[in-house]
């Protein structure tokens, strides 16, 4: 591939969801020494591969005479869970004051994706040259950091013996927060609800996060100011104070914060005067609200299965029109499907070993019919080694099998819940499942199917569906909970939406990396929610 220069950091646009910027840290260690009479002067320059192109986004600063480099420069980049996003680390050394890089002597270089820097959070690898061989024993250690400050403040406030503002009864008071602008100014971060005739509130707690309240300083003074809510839009003034958000951490249930809420105007007229209220916190929290990449980064691994629809509408894989037939190209939708998903999750495991199940067909010898079998033949040992493996497995079982039915799901949804389920007796984020099923069409055991998601959905699991062909998949769109709670014939209903459902047609002629990202766009905020919901913070992660 061609280097370019561009002179703006390229990247690809992100989806809106899981995107976050995550700091690179570069060391290298045993550099080869180009110098004749000192040491190498290296600097690193990082690529993304943008449209098949390697496109420069930055530079490290230099080392001088140095084979052991740590660079202070950071490398900054947005990070997409969805999208596969090649980078590739050179080192130079230094010779002239040249930006163009070939006027400089190459140490040599390594690529890998982000993904697998961040499932790693810190890798050491060996540098290469041009020519693919060892640069030396030139090697590199890239360590990942997210950089977000992912702290939320939550806040229970009340008022005592606040100023009488309405002339027929009592007031309506309700809260605005405050920090310093930029430009010297306050700038209002948040508003409580109003609370109507009382002189003594009690505010419904509120969570922001640390940035908007204090910009994640808990030194930082705040402005709080109290007014008596009037529906035409002209609040009158109650009483103001101003406080930060170590002061307000000071606030204990059993210990809470009392401030004097002051009126200066009256307190400049009266001699007599004390305050124009209480207001009163109740308590102060900070907690972290954690991310996908912060589960990721803790060790989080993402187990991932694939399970494939052989049974006999698919058509027969010997001929063209089937859906399983392998066309001279080498691929099918089934095998698209498998790729697109497969590429993006291998990254974050560990061993890349994949369980990889078929159903709906008569396997030999008695021909009877499974609905869970490994396609490797191999019962005690489904796995297959990588993405590849699954397509050598994929292509090598379909001589042997006969393609029946029915299409029926739900065993081998209860196959890898039973894996997930076995993952939460350790109590920690260490695992999530991802099952991906490729099917041609209807469900046939559709209240089984329904009642186990519904059961699923207490687990650390995600279903992604890829439905393959023409058939009518209304039945896959009622799994998928985006437009309604799923139920169980039970009556039961899902704790959370679980399932992702993207029919393979809609991308027939887009680039395979819109379907990778329509498939796996719900998947950061569903490994996320379930850890929440379970009070599982990531494995490795700190204090607020």
């Amino acid at each position: 591939m061609a280097y370019t220069v561009s002179p703006a950091p390229a990247g690809p646009v992100g989806s809106q969801y899981c995107v976050c910027k995550v700091e690179l840290s570069i060391c290298g260690q045993n550099l080869l020494d180009r110098d004749v009479t000192s040491k190498s002067d290296p600097f690193c320059v990082l690529f993304m591969e943008v449209d098949g192109k390697w496109v420069e986004l930055d530079r490290t600063e230099t080392a001088v005479n140095n084979l052991n480099p740590a660079f202070a420069k950071k490398f900054i980049i947005d990070y997409h869970f969805e999208e596969v996003q090649k980078l590739k680390f050179a080192l130079f050394d230094q010779d002239k004051s040249s930006m163009q890089l070939y006027e400089h002597d190459f140490l040599g270089e390594f690529s890998c994706t982000l993904g697998m820097i961040v499932s790693s959070k810190k890798i050491t690898r060996t540098l290469v040259l041009g020519n693919g061989k060892p640069a030396g024993k030139g090697m590199i250690t890239i360590a990942a950091q997210e950089l977000s400050d992912n702290r939320v403040i939550t806040l229970s406030m009340a008022g005592r013996k606040l100023d009488k503002k309405d002339l027929f009864g009592k007031s309506d008071p309700f809260l605005e927060f405050y920090k310093p602008g930029d430009d010297g100014k306050w700038m209002l971060v948040h508003r409580t609800e109003v609370i109507k005739y009382t002189l003594d509130p009690v505010w419904k707690p509120f969570t922001v996060p640390l940035v908007s309240l204090c910009d994640g300083d808990v030194e930082k003074l705040i402005k709080v100011i109290c007014y008596d809510y009037d529906s035409d839009g002209g609040h009158d003034f109650i009483g103001e104070f101003q406080t930060s958000v170590a002061r307000m951490c000071e606030a204990q249930d059993a210990f809470p914060l009392e401030l004097e809420c002051i009126n200066p105007k009256k307190q400049k007229k009266k001699k007599n005067y004390k305050n124009s209220g209480i207001i009163i916190v109740k308590s102060c929290k900070i907690t972290r609200d954690f991310s996908f990449l912060d589960y990721i980064l803790g060790g989080c691994q993402l187990m991932f299965t694939v399970g494939i629809d052989f049974t006999a509408s698919n058509g027969n894989p010997r001929d063209p029109s089937s859906l399983h037939y392998i066309n001279p190209m080498g691929t099918n939708e089934y095998l698209s499907a498998i790729w697109a998903v497969g590429q993006i999750i291998q990254d974050y495991d560990t061993d890349k070993m994949f369980p990889a199940l078929g159903f709906g067909a008569q396997l030999p010898p008695d021909w009877k019919v499974s609905h869970e079998f490994a396609i490797n033949f191999n019962p005690t040992n489904p796995f297959c080694s990588g993405v590849e493996g699954i397509v050598q497995a994929y292509s090598a079982c379909l001589p042997h099998i006969r393609f029946y039915g029915p299409t029926n799901f739900s065993p081998i949804v209860n196959h890898v819940a039973r894996f997930a389920a076995q993952a939460t007796q350790q109590q920690t984020a260490s695992q999530y499942f991802i099952l991906l099923i490729i099917t041609d069409g209807v469900i046939s055991d559709m209240d089984e199917t329904r009642h186990a998601v519904v059961q699923a959905s207490k687990l650390p699991m995600s279903i992604i569906i890829v439905g393959v062909g023409n058939a009518d998949f209304a039945a896959m769109e009622f799994l998928d909970g985006d437009s309604r709670v799923l139920r169980s014939y039970t009556g039961e209903e899902a704790v959370r939406d679980i399932v992702q459902f993207v029919p393979f047609r809609d991308f027939r002629n887009a680039p395979k990396e819109t379907l990778a990202k329509a498939v796996l766009a719900e998947l950061p905020q569903q490994v996320v929610q379930y850890f929440k919901h379970q009070n599982l913070p990531p494995i490795n992660s700190e204090p607020a």
